[in-house]
């Protein structure tokens, strides 16, 4: 069951962060919100979206369409306004958020911006110049961790659990609704997140504006390593859950929590388990049977569609 805030809300939510000039065309659209998953602000050029999974234009009577010659071009001083209202006319609060390309607004919605790299000692300290935007709308899916639930959790046991996903095949929505689970289930599991991206949780102001559940802590804007180790010391958590591993530094954390005695909740770019064999890093992950499963996902047309879920040993168990 899909759990969403009503679709005018959201479309009032969204509009309110663009430039006076542009919010008429997305108050004219007649679409489905829950069908909208990017909104594209590029300097100069057309105002762009992408609906259901297809790229389209607004055009200048409010209506998508493929066509972008009849599309809503946008200004260098649309998008500074837009960037004033998403910042609520103070970018400097926003500093540590800009360093890594994004801000989360509220209803977890993710603003990427794109410009000129201001540097400090060979480290990324500012963004200046903005003039591309990216709006990632915040969807959630309630209930769409349902069919592995029973092969992730036992009882008040937890696997380890390894989802691999290709990009926007829904492995942080399957997460999310994994945690918010976990964390319900009258076990009383405690659940620690990471959140470096602000995706999960999708936290605004420090309160998470997606439900993560009643018995989840979360660390928002911080690296994983760091952020799991962090987790373990302070807050106790029975499982900790993390988005898109991948480095030697993120394997030595997950080997650091596994030793610890808690389990994990991972997520990986990926389109097999033989995939990661094929990376060095990741390859020790498989042969050392760090998880013990593994969902497959893969299909673009529906968010957090399972292929297979395998245990450690291959052993595919919607087929068994």
């Amino acid at each position: 069951m899909e759990k969403s805030i009503p679709m005018d809300a959201k479309k009032t939510q969204i509009c309110r962060i663009f430039a006076a000039s542009l919010r008429p065309f997305f108050q004219r659209l007649q679409c489905d919100m829950e069908k909208m998953q990017e909104i594209r602000l590029r300097v100069n050029s057309p105002l762009m979206v992408v609906y259901d999974h297809k790229e389209t234009f607004v055009t200048w009577d409010g209506l998508l369409k493929k066509d972008a010659d009849k599309a809503v071009i946008v200004s260098s001083s649309q998008i500074r306004e837009t960037m004033e209202y998403i910042s609520d006319y103070s970018l400097y609060a926003y500093e540590d958020e800009i360093r890594q390309g994004f801000i989360t607004i509220q209803g977890g919605h993710r603003v990427g911006i794109a410009g000129k790299i201001v540097l400090e000692d060979g480290k990324i300290k500012n963004i200046k110049y903005i003039s591309f935007i990216n709006i990632r709308l915040s969807h959630q899916i309630q209930g769409c961790a349902d069919p592995v639930m029973p092969l992730i959790k036992d009882g008040g046991t937890v696997y380890h659990t390894l989802i691999i996903s290709p990009p926007r095949c829904g492995k942080t929505t399957l997460l999310r609704d994994i945690i918010r689970q976990i964390s319900q289930s009258p076990d009383g599991i405690n659940v620690g997140v990471v959140d470096e991206r602000s995706e999960i949780a999708a936290c605004y102001m420090g309160i998470p504006q997606n439900d993560v559940g009643i018995r989840t802590d979360v660390l928002d804007c911080c690296p994983k390593a760091d952020g799991m180790m962090m987790l373990i010391r302070s807050m106790s958590p029975q499982v900790v859950a993390v988005d898109e591993v991948g480095s030697r530094k993120d394997l030595e954390a997950i080997e650091y929590v596994i030793n610890c005695g808690c389990k994990l909740i991972a997520t990986v770019h990926g389109s097999s388990v033989d995939d990661l064999r094929s990376r060095p890093v990741l390859r020790r992950l498989v042969e050392e049977r760090l998880f013990e499963r593994y969902v497959v996902l893969g299909d673009l047309s529906r968010a957090g569609c399972i292929g297979a879920v395998f245990d450690a040993f291959g052993c595919n168990l919607l087929r068994s």
